[in-house]
């Protein structure tokens, strides 16, 4: 070896090649423990997340009560940008929380209201019983979660709702090309 010193680089030399080996400073910093003691940090998040899945159905209720506030006051003052900002973060946020705390098809469902909201090209002209239905279908499978026959009940909705919403904005958008690739992409909410 060229260099033996601790720390640098070591150079080996051959007929035909080099081999070079870089130092690894986290060898200063690693500790070794033994089999008895090894942590399983997906074992520990996983417990902690059933320690807190009780106040799971509080907060998505809260969600789903947030989403149909803001809708509330879409009803009595129109669509402006800060009641279409606010509508549209409660629903993303149901969106991203909802399979983590036992929703699949809420978010399902939310995805596909994200969906209207971000590419209808005039709000406004939205259906008003599109988005209606939607957030009922929320509170709906919030709601009713314990009851066993809603399971499968609540992935055909949240089906149903995705195929009428994606119909509608095929439809608004047929002039909107840059958008119709968007809009005929499959969702990304995982789905009971």
């Amino acid at each position: 070896m060229a260099n033996d010193k601790p720390g640098a680089i070591q150079i080996e030399t051959f007929a035909d090649h080099h081999v070079i080996t870089q130092p690894n400073p986290l060898r200063k910093v690693l500790r070794r423990v033994s089999e008895k003691d090894l942590d399983d940090p997906v074992a520990r998040a996983e417990k902690a997340l059933a320690g807190l899945s009780g106040e799971f159905k509080n907060w998505m209720a809260i969600e789903a009560d947030r989403l149909s506030a803001a809708h509330a006051i879409i009803l009595k003052t129109g669509f402006t940008s800060t009641t279409r900002e606010e509508l549209f973060r409660a629903a993303h946020d149901i969106k991203g929380d909802a399979a983590t705390f036992g929703y699949p098809s809420a978010g399902a469902a939310a995805e596909s209201l994200c969906r209207i909201i971000e590419h209808a090209p005039n709000l406004d002209e939205v259906p008003s019983d599109l988005i209606a239905h939607h957030i009922n279908a929320i509170q709906a499978i919030v709601r009713d979660r314990t009851k066993l026959d809603t399971v499968s009940m609540a992935s055909e909705l949240s089906r149903k709702l995705r195929g009428v919403a994606d119909e509608y904005l095929t439809y608004a958008n047929r002039h909107r090309p840059e958008h119709l690739e968007a809009i005929l992409a499959p969702g990304l909410v995982p789905h009971d």
